[in-house]
């Protein structure tokens, strides 16, 4: 099965894993003396739609179990599977919605006590929404016009009014605001022009005034940046200030990497094998960017504690190894190297992080959209008590 490329995806192989950002990229030693633990395995995998770009937690029909949503881009579909609560989950629910769904956001948009989805439809330069019954089934919703193929979404309240909001970005150098009524339903809000060719967006508030502030990955060649944009409080933004990364940024997403309680922005590079990591001021400025090495190709990252120290790790799945990458936090924003790297089914494109009760206790499990075989594969914990006796005997 033919992997889904396209002019953001595609990502070139290089031989140097492992970089140092400051005012310019340096390569770095890779001599470090470590033996990384070794806390997951791989469990399963369950089919979904042809060529799925995303998956997602949620629970859809209010079990208290884990459930999984993917976009499936080549099908038109999105894959429902819903979990048993032990790392398993049953066999997909594929539901057509719009041209190629690219990405999806999950909230209440309608306030009814169920999760509902809305999808960026790249190839349909729509917006669509499915509002959840709670039984693990969805209707459609509205549909909105975006000008012109929305790449990745994010959603929270934006306008203050206690409704759920939506940004998007589009590959036309814009990012669109969508303000939410409650009832399922959006009006167009502001629309900017900034950077080249968005690739991602998120939504946090990064200098504790109450009000979301947004964060934007700009992945063309003529950026390579990740933009901050401090929040007015009214579905409106500043102008944003930008930190240059590493080459083509794909993804942003926020951890606490140095334990110092402010919020810190972890980007993934789609060239050069590498993530960069912004430290946080507390007041939505950040220091100079650090490159860290994983595998061959990364296109997707998270940071969770994965080995129980109380350091923030980073899972990666890496397009052109076809594996999954841990990397291990040394707590002030840098890490280990070598990562732990595990086998995957073909292109491994996007993670998603939830919990599994085994064995009376819960433990941390990554789910994986496969790309290339139409798939989901999850890694279970080999649970974190095993893994800090693992690490004592090293």
């Amino acid at each position: 099965m033919k992997i889904l490329f396209s002019s953001v995806d595609i990502l070139v192989r290089v031989t140097s894993l492992c970089l140092i950002f400051s005012s310019s990229l340096l390569a770095c030693s890779k001599s470090e003396p470590y033996s990384p633990p070794d806390p997951f395995y791989y469990f399963a995998s369950y089919k979904v739609g042809k060529n799925p770009t995303s998956v997602t937690t949620g629970d859809f029909n209010q079990d208290s179990f884990t459930d999984l949503v993917t976009t499936n881009i080549s099908s038109n579909t999105i894959s429902i599977l819903l979990g048993n609560g032990d790392g398993t989950f049953k066999d997909q629910i594929q539901v057509h919605v719009c041209q190629e769904p690219r990405a999806l956001a999950m909230g209440d948009f309608n306030e009814d006590g169920h999760d509902d989805v809305v999808l960026a439809c790249s190839g349909g330069d729509e917006i669509a929404l499915l509002l959840g019954h709670g039984n693990g089934r969805f209707e459609e919703g509205q549909r909105y016009p975006v000008h012109r193929t929305p790449i990745a979404l994010a959603t929270d309240d934006i306008n203050g009014d206690g409704h759920a909001d939506l940004v998007v970005a589009l590959r036309n150098d814009k990012v669109k605001v969508f303000l939410g009524n409650g009832a399922g339903e959006f009006r167009h809000g502001v629309q900017y022009e900034h950077g080249d060719t968005p690739t991602s967006v998120a939504l946090a508030d990064l200098n504790a005034d109450g009000k979301q502030d947004l964060v934007v990955t700009n992945g063309g060649p003529m950026s390579n940046a990740v933009s901050i944009w401090l929040g007015n409080g009214d579905g409106s933004f500043r102008g944003p200030k930008d930190y240059r990364t590493g080459h083509r940024p794909l993804g942003v997403s926020f951890a606490d990497f140095n334990n110092d309680h402010h919020s810190d922005l972890l980007v993934i590079n789609g060239e050069k094998d590498c993530f960069t990591t912004f430290l946080g001021n507390g007041n939505a400025t950040f220091r100079p960017g650090q490159d860290s090495g994983a595998d061959a190709g990364p296109n997707f990252g998270l940071a969770r504690d994965f080995n129980g120290d109380n350091l923030v790790d980073v899972a990666i799945v890496n397009l052109q190894s076809n594996d999954l990458s841990i990397v291990f936090g040394k707590g002030d924003g840098t890490f280990h190297y070598p990562p732990r790297n595990y086998r995957t089914k073909a292109g491994p494109f996007a993670l998603s992080f939830f919990r599994v009760t085994t064995a009376g206790e819960e433990e941390p499990g990554l789910a994986i959209a496969d790309n290339g075989s139409g798939s989901v594969s999850i890694f279970l914990h080999k649970g974190i008590k095993a893994v800090v006796k693992a690490q004592a005997q090293d």
